[in-house]
């Protein structure tokens, strides 16, 4: 028996040091394929200065910077023939490749890995820029850009155009773009993915693919569709939508004794039928419901819609903020001191961590479930808030499987809900508040399946498996995959199927392979 021990024990000594020395290798081979296309510069390995300064400066949750499996290289392309060379080395070589565009991926997954093993971050960062087509009101917008960059160039081109993206303008292009993306005009225009009408892709082949190269199946996926699992977008083309040159913003915050439960049922029944040109979000956090809204229009002709449609807020002239749209953006993200430039700062403060989650609610919830929420879940001294986003409108009359984003006719509103920690801190009392909250609106909100957002990604959804043949379980996919995609789940697999069947571009919530007769 003690012999026995010791030659497993010495077996296993040799398969480890064999292991390392063949990752080693392939990670050795892997630099000398990328320096023979892409300048030393751009590349950076663990032993280099620069290293976790670069790898750092893309990560927009604290608790990611530790504790968390880390690349191996990390890889800054400047243009589509270094992509194109990374992912031909990366195939040659086994090592896979993270594409990180902004780094808000809620569960860093663009960066990290929460599994042992070697991968590269390919960081769009480089690949940045905006080209306004005033003639034709379109834009081609690289993946590395912020939503603050993409803006901020649409704003310079015209006071009568925008783009109906998200609010956040730190927000990475390709992420944003990849999994339908939306902010304050999608009850007018819909989903920023709506808007995309062609987009450049290097596939798993190293293959440079526009809109009628990659196929109909494939464009579809890329549009919502988690981007990322099926090759690097380096490029989207989208249409600009039309605006005023003045629209209006308010702020009314309502408390609890002010009467924020009355308000706030009201709201639920009335947001998602309002004229297309008003949207009111809902801030709800302690025991205040702040209701945000952008109009696309002057207060004048705001007022009287809000007396007749929604009096029970009371909004009136002294709520009014008249502005251009691009001024409106960093107003409703940043505050009333900021201006248009600071929508181009790339940094964030990195003094708390965070947790997300999100549903999709289709019935209103009643007057007494609020009050629950804010007597009891809201008013917990370890509460995070809810963020309500309102459908109705452009966004719920596409069809579901128009693109990959599913959540259309019949939903009502959007909830994140997210909580917060002091940056080295461990959130355990955050966490526990966040999952038990989701587990009490269950009743509540969808199901069969509990819809979620992609871009609110959600781990404890569930994770890809991977089988003996290094590719990701379709059935075990399901899990979490209906819940963000519902029916068109199967359709994407399938669109994978077609450009990436050896799941090379793979992470904890891609999307698996279905391979046609397999």
């Amino acid at each position: 028996m003690a012999m026995s021990r010791s030659l497993a024990l010495a077996f296993f000594f040799i398969c480890s040091v064999a292991s390392i020395s063949s990752t080693l290798a392939a990670t050795d081979s892997f630099l000398q394929c990328l320096s023979a296309s892409i300048p030393s510069q751009l590349l950076y390995t663990q032993s280099s200065p620069s290293f976790t300064s670069v790898l750092d400066a893309g990560i927009r949750n604290p608790k990611f910077l530790t504790n968390t499996t880390k690349p191996v290289w990390i890889i800054t392309p400047t243009n589509a023939s270094h992509v194109q060379a990374a992912v031909v080395c990366g195939r040659q070589n086994n090592v896979r490749l993270r594409i990180r565009s902004g780094g808000h991926d809620y569960e860093g997954l663009s960066y990290r890995s929460e599994r042992p093993e070697s991968f590269a971050v390919l960081d769009l960062v480089k690949i940045r820029s905006v080209r306004v087509d005033t003639a034709s009101n379109t834009a081609w917008v690289d993946s590395g850009a912020t939503l603050g960059e993409m803006y901020y160039a649409i704003g310079k081109a015209g006071s009568r155009v925008a783009f109906p993206g998200g609010l956040c303008p730190t927000v990475g292009v390709g992420g944003h773009f990849s999994g339908g993306g939306f902010g304050m005009m999608l009850r007018k225009y819909g989903l920023a993915a709506d808007n995309v009408v062609d987009a450049v892709l290097v596939d798993a082949k190293g293959r440079l693919l526009d809109r009628n190269a990659m196929g109909s199946d494939v464009f579809w996926a890329i549009r919502g569709g988690a981007g990322e699992s099926f090759g690097v977008v380096l490029s989207w083309k989208v249409n600009l939508v039309a605006v005023p040159p003045t629209v209006t913003v308010f702020n009314v915050p309502v408390t609890v004794r002010q009467g924020a439960v009355d308000v706030l049922t009201r709201w639920q029944d009335v947001a998602p039928v309002l004229p297309d040109d008003l949207f009111i979000r809902v801030v709800v956090q302690g025991q205040t419901a702040n209701f945000q809204s952008l109009y696309l229009g002057t207060c004048d002709a705001l007022l009287p819609l809000m007396q007749s449609r929604f009096p029970e807020l009371g909004v009136n002239r002294t709520h009014c903020k008249e502005m251009t749209w691009i001024q409106s953006v960093p107003y409703i993200y940043l505050g009333a001191s900021s201006t248009v430039e600071d929508i181009l700062n790339r940094t964030i403060s990195m003094d708390t961590s965070n947790k997300a989650k999100s549903d999709y609610v289709r019935k209103s919830i009643t007057k007494d479930v609020w009050t629950t929420i804010f007597g009891s879940w809201l008013a917990r001294p370890n509460a995070g808030l809810m963020i309500l986003d309102p459908y109705g409108g452009k966004i719920s009359s596409v069809a579901e499987n128009a693109t990959p984003f599913p959540h259309r006719g019949g939903v009502l509103y959007n909830i994140q809900y997210m909580n917060f920690w002091a940056a080295t801190g461990a959130g355990d009392a955050q966490k526990a508040w966040i999952r038990d909250f989701y587990a009490f609106m269950a009743p509540y909100v969808s199901s069969s399946p509990r819809e979620a957002y992609a871009n609110y990604r959600d781990n404890e959804l569930g994770v890809n498996v991977v089988g003996a043949g290094g590719v990701s379980s379709y059935d075990t996919g399901k899990v979490w995959g209906e819940k963000y995609f519902k029916g068109n789940y199967q359709r994407l697999a399938m669109a994978k199927g077609q450009i990436d069947p050896d799941d090379y571009f793979r992470n904890e919530q891609s999307i698996p392979p279905l391979v046609s007769g397999k």
